[in-house]
């Protein structure tokens, strides 16, 4: 067995070692290294007192000193070093309401969550694993520390970090810990928007982001996303599908690569179909506007779950035009490209592929053709660099108010006709052919 230690985790033992502390790495540096994956970061437990470490290390930062964590700065890294402790009273599923420090290594192991986190070594000792830590990731296990319903109802937070675990790991979730998780669902309605939307994000950017189909199983779901749960009761009968809405919802998110937008858009793009369902006299269901009701949905939830402006934008644009047919002529694309941006542009054409990848395959070739069709227009308008915006045209609006139009509707609409002859036609994009043209049709207007 062999636990990975860079020099500044190996440097701060050696120091609290050295003062006559026990110092141990814990956590998830154990775990990764036993996978055989180099940890992204080392957390250390210690006997010593936050002010004791403090006192030992030259730069620290007080990140969580009223629960006895400080964070070490050792070559401009960070390393976590709390003081062995345990907890009671968890009165409100988030937080201990008393913390007591103690001497003893074991004690402090018995207040973690799982038992793939609840490892301990320091280098010349056997690992420390009271609670088969290592057998369960051997075998592909997520199992609470004791008894699972108390593990959730002190921070209720670890049972959706549960779900994290199998969809980064693809573990599974033990049986006793899977029902507790079930039994005490409802009490992630008292942990904040912001700690769920952290693990929320990480699971959706795990290898395995369809596993956050757990939190519908689960019913976590319903204290998260509850809209998304009629979505796996609503059946589209419809040639063009072969899931119901909250299943095609997960093979969407499965087909797309690891980007948070893009699987935030594909986890919400069909959210607003249970709203827009309608059946036809033949018995065929339809989604007519289910995109508007998406975006609607979609922007009060990410809000709700405090998700960052500039993300949430992205992701709206994205559900917005999941749905529409990007036809492949050149203005179609650069229609499309101007309303949603370059990059974005790309965006949305791996949503669509991810979104027909998860229909009924009978129709796919077709939908794939068209969108490397698209594609290949999309390449060439960007070699060649060809307009696609008003702010490529060769002139804007003071060019204009130097022409005598007086109104911002009058500017607005004279530059909105002269880029849809430069979509047309690109050489158009001159600025002496967009003056005399612009000059043309202001004395028409007149």
């Amino acid at each position: 067995m062999e636990i990975f230690l860079n020099n500044g985790a190996k440097r701060i033992l050696k120091i609290l070692e050295a003062a006559g502390f026990s110092a141990y790495v814990v956590g998830g540096a154990v775990r990764d290294s036993l996978m055989g994956a180099v940890p992204s970061d080392t957390d250390i437990a210690t006997s010593a007192r936050p002010q004791q470490v403090k006192a030992l290390f030259g730069h620290t930062i007080d990140t969580g000193i009223k629960h006895g964590t400080v964070t070490v700065i050792e070559n401009k890294t960070g390393y976590e070093v709390t003081t062995f402790r345990c907890e009671s009273d968890y009165r409100d599923s988030r937080r201990p309401e008393h913390v007591a420090y103690i001497t003893d290594i074991h004690t402090d192991l018995k207040r973690r969550d799982f038992t793939i986190n609840a490892m301990a070594y320091r280098p010349g000792e056997e690992l420390i694993d009271d609670f088969g830590g290592t057998e369960d990731l051997k075998n592909g296990i997520i199992r609470t520390v004791g008894v699972p319903e108390e593990r959730f109802k002190e921070d209720a937070l670890r049972m959706l970090r549960a779900v994290r675990f199998a969809a980064c790991l693809n573990f599974e979730i033990e049986p006793e810990t899977y029902k507790a998780i079930k039994k005490c669902s409802v009490l992630i309605k008292n942990i904040s928007a912001e700690r769920i939307l952290g693990e929320m994000n990480k699971i959706l950017l795990s290898d395995y982001p369809g596993k956050i189909r757990l939190l519908y199983d689960t019913g976590l779901l319903r204290y998260i996303i509850s809209d998304l749960c009629v979505c796996f009761e609503t059946e589209q009968n419809n040639k063009y599908h072969i899931y119901n809405v909250g299943d095609h919802i997960i093979k969407a998110v499965e087909n797309t690569p690891n980007d948070l937008i893009l699987r935030w858009a594909a986890l919400l793009h069909d959210i607003g179909k249970p709203e827009s369902k309608s059946k036809d006299a033949n018995g065929i269901y339809h989604f007519y506007g289910h995109h508007r009701e998406s975006v609607k949905m979609a922007d009060s939830i990410l809000h709700r779950l405090r998700m960052d402006n500039d993300s949430i934008h992205d992701i709206l644009i994205l559900i917005e035009n999941h749905d529409v047919r990007i036809d492949s002529g050149d203005v179609a694309v650069k229609r499309m490209m101007a309303r949603t941006g370059e990059q974005l542009f790309l965006k949305l054409l791996i949503l669509q592929e991810a979104d027909n990848r998860a229909k009924n395959p009978s129709f796919l070739p077709e939908k794939l053709a068209r969108l490397d069709s698209v594609y290949n227009k999309y390449q060439r308008i960007i070699a060649e660099g060809q307009p696609y915006t008003m702010q490529h045209l060769k002139i804007n609006g003071r060019d204009l108010i130097k022409l005598g139009f007086k109104t911002g509707r009058e500017v607005g609409d004279t530059l909105k006709g002269l880029l849809d002859e430069v979509l047309i036609d690109p050489s158009l994009n001159s600025r002496e052919y967009l003056i005399k043209r612009a000059i043309q049709m202001k004395r028409k207007r007149d």
